[in-house]
């Protein structure tokens, strides 16, 4: 049986200099115990998973409304996607994995309904009634964890190490220095895994031709390597390429990354916050026919037409829940209701909308819009 002790040793013993330790995580806000058989780590990755913010993922759009398909990625599949591409790649690099699996699970918490149309226009929404530091994903993932979560009688959020609350601080890092590994990790792993499965999600869709993805050199490279004909591709072989690509690019990313942390001598956490910039990347090569492919995908899939209908629907629902919220906030459940004083009612009204899935916004849009719907229970 081994002991949270046994387990700080063996990362310090195993894992590369320039790792984050688990012992070395900065402690927590408001001081509690800390377990006696998982690291500081093992335990804000636990207190994540159970967040009823990270369950709420399974129903928040990628690219494609949740309503629309099964089959497609939601901002769930996608989050744990990112956790095994920067789980795989911190392996190979000598890594803290569990560090980096915790913040990439926490990574996109704050996202809204609606993917990055609903995070526009809440942005838009907040700053149009006088709150000037707006709506951004990541600044809410990290009021969730440290703030919304109602889940312990002794503390707000999650009360999660120092460590894993600055890999969620990708703004304002003015003299603070580079975030660590790992979170740069997180973050490059991000851009990868969306790349690659929302080409393989475009292609099921109908959105895009695989006649348009011959254009791109990424997407011919892996047609060479695995064989494949460009046109008539099945389901098997779509998923045979997105492998491919994951693959190809997870090797890319260790390589060039390791190369550079080679390149630069550091070893500590401390001289990888000194860096100028990141040392987490990808090669030159590979970096420019991912900003290629990015470019297509803006392009062709995000701007597609009928993901811009999406879109409209999505800006009339949040801007009609928005409204409807903020003229009459006593609407709010109690439990955002008794955060109006502290936080004001724009915030209050943004965080809860912030917080619902795609389904839950429409049923109250529906609600909202259909005069007499919700009045069965009136007495």
């Amino acid at each position: 049986m081994l002991t949270r002790a046994d387990l700080e040793a063996r990362e310090a013993a195993t894992l590369a200099p320039y790792a984050a330790l688990s012992r070395d995580s900065g402690g927590r806000e408001y001081p509690e115990p800390e377990s006696e058989s998982r690291t500081a780590f093992q335990k804000d990755r636990d207190r994540v998973l159970h967040t009823g913010a990270f369950r709420r993922l399974e129903h928040k759009t990628q690219v494609f409304l949740n309503v629309r398909g099964d089959h497609y990625r939601t901002r769930l599949t996608h989050t744990l996607e990112v956790q095994q591409v920067a789980r795989s790649a911190a392996l190979r690099l000598g890594l803290n994995e569990t560090l980096a699996e915790a913040q990439a699970l926490a990574h996109d918490l704050g996202h809204p309904p609606y993917g990055h149309a609903g995070e526009r226009l809440l942005d838009e929404l907040v700053r149009a009634h006088g709150e000037s530091s707006g709506f951004d994903h990541n600044v809410q993932a990290r009021r969730i964890v440290t703030q919304l979560e109602d889940r312990y009688a002794d503390f707000p959020g999650l009360n999660l190490t120092r460590t894993v609350l600055d890999g969620l601080n990708k703004h304002g890092r003015q003299g603070i220095g580079q975030p660590t590994l790992e979170a740069q990790l997180v973050d490059v792993a991000d851009a990868l895994a969306y790349t690659a499965h929302d080409l393989e999600d475009g292609l099921r869709s109908g959105l895009l031709e695989e006649g348009e993805l011959l254009e791109l050199g990424l997407w011919g490279e892996a047609l060479a390597r695995t064989g494949l004909g460009g046109m008539g591709l099945d389901k098997r072989a779509r998923r045979t390429l997105h492998r491919d690509l994951l693959g190809y690019l997870i090797g890319d990313l260790t390589r060039a990354s390791g190369a550079a942390i080679a390149t630069s001598g550091v070893s500590s956490v401390a001289g990888v916050r000194a860096q100028p910039g990141y040392l987490i990347r990808h090669s030159p090569e590979v970096a420019a026919l991912l900003g290629e492919t990015r470019q297509f995908l803006f392009a062709r899939l995000y701007r597609h037409w009928r993901v811009e209908v999406q879109v409209a629907q999505a800006e009339q629902i949040l801007t009609t829940l928005f409204g409807a919220y903020l003229a009459r906030p006593q609407m709010l459940p109690p439990a955002y209701a008794a955060r109006l004083e502290a936080a004001g009612e724009v915030r209050t009204v943004c965080d809860f909308i912030a917080g619902m899935t795609d389904r839950y916004a429409l049923d109250m849009y529906e609600e909202l819009t259909r005069p007499g719907l919700s009045m069965g229970w009136v007495r």
